[in-house]
């Protein structure tokens, strides 16, 4: 089903609300901006005679989402100019604008009971086929239809951005019960042509896919970092480009993320996934609730587990978090033997394996965390998704992992692995015992240039889709399409009498 989408009306006009509208604009695509009325007028309202009914008090907040659009670093935008494409609007006065939208997506609070409210609102104001979507990150998409007329049932779905939306590849999309394929698909097709968004599947689980693995990553960390008394720095530095993660690694990206929001989705899997087996693991723990408790919440609040400040010469200092102590300290340099190891490494394969593999605490810290993520992923094939290839890259994409879970277990080795596991008393999933008897002992191989994976449905190699139009030059190496290389580059053979070069990182 091929989808034009000529307009669409952005319910909520805070940081995910902005991101999204801004990448409309930079895709040519013109917005509505919802958000409230005030309540209240400001003292420069005040000042100015202005009342609740003036335009442009009513439309304070969507227009303040414009200027912090204009204002956010890194920028959301191409250009500035663009934002003349999004349009300042209220719920109370412009809700028959919504009549003219091809797309409307809800990106307001995660509270079940407000964003039905809002999917009422947007069913009496709405056209016929038009396309109803939530930017939840984890809300069932079945309850938020529940009660919809039909026409709204079977146009909605989630579509779950990263954020920076710009910035981030993935987009999630859950169906809910109801949803004509024909529409998912044509959202499938939209957010990766137009918007250039590497589209994962998900199913309609709580947290989906990307934090559902994501949280329980960081809640395997928060377990082990205490049994090896490694500090957040420390884990930072092992959970960073040491095994081919961003620099901002566990706890800058809490930060960042905010701690209050870390809370909330790691509660919401505790609560909503009672039979998870690693159900006990989803736990704030008590230094992050005391965290979240005094406000310090992460870089929004200036403070978190990291923390700014200035030294006795002026200069900005960053200090982190004693867990123990809850005060700030400076972390001095951190220089750890496995990491400068890994960090030798010629890529994020290599890395991961000298990491894993190292003989001390955070070699072993390194080594629990991610063959517990593994297991964890295998578990919840099935669940969360049908194949380890959206999984994968629901990591890469959402996380900027370079390596996605079952990627990572191969750079380690399966086998090698799973003998560990099982001596350190790890309960191995039959998904993963099926894979050692009928494959190649490897979750990806890679035949005359094409990539495959093991499908746990039909236990057999399957090719892995790519979209039309595009091309890894990582698959035509692997395929024997190089045509030379040097120290400093390589040239490719792409087919039909084109070749690309790619330079080599020094």
């Amino acid at each position: 089903m091929g989808i034009r989408i000529k307009r669409v009306g952005v319910l909520g006009a805070g940081v995910m609300g902005q991101g999204i509208a801004a990448h409309l604009a930079n895709a040519g695509i013109p917005s509505y901006l919802f958000d409230i009325t005030p309540s209240e007028l400001t003292a420069q309202e005040e000042v100015a005679g202005l009342t609740l009914q003036d335009r442009a008090v009513r439309n304070r907040i969507s227009q303040a989402g414009i200027t912090a659009m204009l204002k956010s670093k890194p920028a959301l935008l191409f250009h500035k100019d663009l934002a003349s494409m999004v349009t300042a609007c209220n719920y109370e006065d412009d809700a028959e604008l919504l009549g003219e939208c091809d797309w409307i997506v809800e990106v307001v609070v995660e509270r079940m009971d407000i964003k039905q409210r809002v999917f009422a609102m947007v069913d009496t104001h709405r056209k016929q086929g038009s396309i109803i979507s939530s930017n939840t990150s984890g809300l069932a998409a079945s309850a938020m239809a529940e009660g919809r007329s039909d026409d709204f049932r079977s146009h909605f779905l989630v579509t779950h951005f990263f954020n920076p939306v710009r910035y981030m590849r993935l987009l999630e999309l859950v169906p809910a019960p109801e949803t004509d394929p024909a529409v998912y698909d044509g959202m499938a097709e939209f957010g990766s042509t137009v918007l250039g968004k590497g589209i994962v599947h998900c199913k309609d689980t709580p947290n989906f896919i990307g934090n559902r693995i994501g949280t329980f990553g960081m809640t395997s960390v928060f377990h082990w970092m205490a049994e090896y008394g490694a500090s957040v720095p420390e884990v930072d530095s092992v959970f960073g480009s040491a095994t081919g993660r961003p620099s901002s690694a566990v706890f800058r990206t809490a930060d960042i993320v905010g701690l209050d929001t870390m809370g909330h989705v790691v509660n919401t899997i505790a609560e909503g996934c009672p039979n998870d087996p690693w159900v006990g693991r989803f736990v704030v723990p008590e230094y992050m609730q005391a965290l979240i408790a005094d406000g310090r919440i992460g870089q929004k609040a200036g403070a978190g587990f990291y923390k700014k400040t200035k030294s006795a010469e002026g200069k900005t200092v960053i200090q982190s978090l004693d867990p123990s102590t809850l005060d700030y300290v400076d972390p001095g340099k951190v220089r750890l033997a496995s990491v400068g190891a890994a960090r030798g490494a010629e890529d994020a394969a290599g890395k991961m394996r000298t990491m894993v593999w190292f003989d001390d605490d955070y070699g072993r810290l390194a080594w629990k965390v991610t063959a517990e993520t593994a297991i964890y992923s295998a578990e919840l094939l099935g669940e969360i998704a049908d194949d380890i290839v959206n999984i994968d890259n629901a990591m890469k994409w959402g996380y900027n992992f370079e390596l996605g879970p079952f990627e990572s277990w191969d750079a380690i080795g399966v086998q090698e692995s799973v003998d560990r596991m099982r001596a350190e008393g790890m309960e191995i999933p039959p998904v993963v015992e099926h894979m050692l008897k009928g494959s190649e002992g490897t979750w990806y191989v890679t035949r005359d240039g094409v990539r495959h994976f093991w499908d746990v449905i039909s236990e057999s190699y399957q090719p892995i889709e790519v979209p039309s139009g595009v091309i890894f030059l990582n698959t035509l190496k692997e395929g024997a399409g190089i045509i030379t290389e040097s120290p400093g580059a390589t040239l490719y053979d792409m087919g039909d009498g084109v070749a690309s070069s790619s330079s080599t990182p020094r």
